[in-house]
């Protein structure tokens, strides 16, 4: 993730994404007093729908190495 990024499906916290051998979804999030598992196809879709927007967000693996070399003061 670009070190500024003001917004990003992350801030609502961790979430798991499971697929089942026949293809259906789960998910799964996490919070301060436990955690949920999420089996409506409707809610799942929202998930991967927040997962897929920081994909979205997210440095390529070249930018990636250039941020992390420029961090530590590398050339």
């Amino acid at each position: 993730m670009p070190r500024h990024q003001p917004d990003h499906a992350g801030f609502d916290g961790p979430l798991r994404l499971l697929e089942s051998p026949d293809n259906k979804w789960f998910g799964y999030a996490e919070g301060q007093r436990g955690g949920m598992l999420v089996t409506a196809p409707k809610e799942v879709s929202i998930m991967l729908q927040r997962y897929a927007r920081p994909r979205s967000q997210a440095l390529t693996s070249d930018d990636s190495r250039s941020l992390l070399k420029r961090l530590r003061g590398a050339p």
